[in-house]
């Protein structure tokens, strides 16, 4: 039985988490910044994993995620990256920990990165 390459690079990535996750780990001081790419979309989220809380967060499909004159995937993630720097300035966080969740760093999650950096976060 031949397994699907999409499957295996799935398989790959879930095992860079782990290992990412084994020393990565937000506290009330600098939480955790977690990212999730799907195909469409791109989720960002400031977690506290000490208490257990989510503190901020934002998404490309979010109520209140307004994307302007962005048109790519990419575009897009950059201003979701902004708009997290903002709320997380709001609620008084200024650094955070970047969690990639096994994802290379580049594309989509980078923009993402840079975006919360611009809007002032420390990572």
């Amino acid at each position: 039985m031949i397994k699907s390459n999409t499957k295996i690079k799935n398989d790959l990535r879930k095992r860079r988490r782990a290992a990412i996750r084994k020393h990565l780990s937000g506290s009330s001081e600098r939480p955790r910044l977690a990212v999730f790419r799907s195909n469409k979309n791109i989720y960002a989220q400031i977690i506290d994993d000490s208490k257990g809380v989510t503190l901020a967060a934002m998404s490309s499909k979010a109520k209140d995620f307004a994307a302007g004159e962005a048109k790519t995937k990419t575009e897009i993630s950059h201003v979701v990256g902004l708009m997290l720097g903002k709320k997380a300035l709001e609620a008084g966080i200024v650094a955070v920990a970047f969690d990639r969740a096994g994802y290379k760093y580049h594309g989509r999650v980078k923009a993402l990165a840079e975006g919360a950096r611009k809007a002032g976060l420390d990572f």
